[in-house]
């Protein structure tokens, strides 16, 4: 991506109209030194370190998204920001975009009440599953000047033609463990090895086409699977498993966003949690996301798509899932702005060429990444398969009240 990220409020009202309402995005790569890439993300074989010695493998790739990944000293000045495809091919920062259009763009209701776009979507990516962690809630990631991170995971098979080392997902606590067995665990972080913190959790192997809602204050280790993952636009974190990937995890993750006067203090990472969630002896059906058909869908009763919520259970954002059948042209609308990531087929989206790439080459642009302005969502975009044979299947991530029952 030899064009460096500019802003002008002329290019930004012309993208937005040139595209009507909706425009392409860049792919937004994000490297993780307490990962190791399961390289489904369709980047390059030769470019999962392109970042450099010491940052990591990439194994994440951001979508819809508002915010700089929080990558310690050496974090670029752009790392984790989405970037907008200008109309003369300049690459406009999201932030600033959003900051220009503000309600024409996401929508007077979100604009109103957050002054910003709050969340976006991931694609995670790792060969082991990650480490047993928690993201703040909402007192908490507060008092760090910071917002909380509820998150979700939906399978995509599209994503997942392999499962990796390790397919099995830890989420919350065994009812009945108490803060003093957990308390045992996170002391045991820092004398090296292994803490097994995770024998206080339960597994639960990856069911392609399902997924997890996972609210802020419960603990989790995603499972080696590519996950597509809509959640709040925040990077807070307390990594609680000493050892992921066959190595150490470091010292500091653990204490990455506690008060300087609070490192050390394992009570305040007890407190973290959400204790009723955690043990919840019920976590299977209350946090397992089963796939339904929209009701626009069900009652469009249109041989050419069906549309499926995949991410409902959180107020904060939700998700979709398009398959449009080959050689079919639809129009879709929903009532909200979104990101959308293109993963099978080729066709046309509103004005746009798009298409699930193959191989992707470390800063290169691609026709596969959007987001829809709040006017042109409920104008409805037509999405058009060209393929006369395969399935174009795209998935779509939303902001806060959108799901059914918010």
């Amino acid at each position: 991506m030899s064009v460096l990220p500019t802003f002008s409020a002329a290019a930004a009202d012309r993208t937005l109209d040139a595209g009507d309402g909706v425009v392409r995005l860049a792919p937004t790569w994000v490297p993780r030194v307490f990962s190791t890439p399961g390289r489904r993300i369709r980047l390059h074989p030769e470019d999962y370190y392109a970042f450099g010695k010491d940052r990591g493998g990439i194994d994440e790739r951001w979508l819809a998204s508002p915010i700089r990944a929080d990558n310690g000293p050496a974090t670029g000045d752009f790392e984790g920001l989405s970037l907008v495809r200008g109309a003369e091919g300049q690459l406009l920062p999201f932030d600033q975009f959003i900051a220009h259009h503000q309600d024409t763009l996401i929508g007077s209701r979100i604009w109103a009440a957050y002054g910003k776009w709050p969340v976006f979507a991931k694609f995670f990516d790792n060969e082991q599953s990650l480490p047993f962690h928690v993201h703040h809630r909402d007192e908490d990631a507060r008092a760090l000047g910071k917002v909380s991170k509820p998150e979700a995971y939906y399978y995509a098979p599209q994503l997942n033609n392999h499962l990796a080392a390790h397919p099995v997902s830890f989420l919350g606590l065994q009812p009945g463990v108490t803060r003093d067995q957990l308390r045992e665990r996170l002391i045991g972080f820092g004398k090296g090895g292994d803490n097994r913190i995770t024998e206080l959790s339960f597994g639960y192997r990856t069911q392609l086409g399902t997924g997890w809602d996972v609210p802020a204050g419960v603990l989790h280790a995603p499972a080696s699977a590519c996950t597509y993952e809509p959640q709040a636009a925040s990077d807070v974190l307390c990594m609680c498993e000493s050892w992921s990937n066959n190595r150490e995890v470091p010292d500091e993750l653990l204490w990455k966003d506690a008060p300087a006067d609070r490192v050390g203090d394992y009570d305040y990472i007890l407190d973290l949690l959400d204790w009723k969630l955690n043990t919840d002896p019920d976590f299977t059906n209350s946090r397992r996301l089963i796939p339904f058909e929209t009701d626009e869908s069900v009652a469009a009763a249109d041989p050419g798509y069906v549309e499926k919520w995949i991410v409902y259970k959180s107020a904060m954002f939700s998700a979709k899932e398009l398959t449009v059948r080959p050689g079919a042209s639809v129009v879709i609308t929903d009532a909200d702005a979104y990101g959308v990531i293109v993963i099978q087929g080729h066709g046309r989206f509103g004005v746009h060429p798009a298409a699930a790439p193959t191989l992707i080459r470390f800063g290169e642009l691609t026709e596969d990444e959007f987001f829809v302005s709040e006017p042109a969502a409920r104008r409805g975009v037509r999405v058009v398969n060209q393929s006369s044979t395969e399935p174009l299947v795209m998935l779509k991530n939303f902001g806060p009240g959108t799901a059914p029952g918010f």
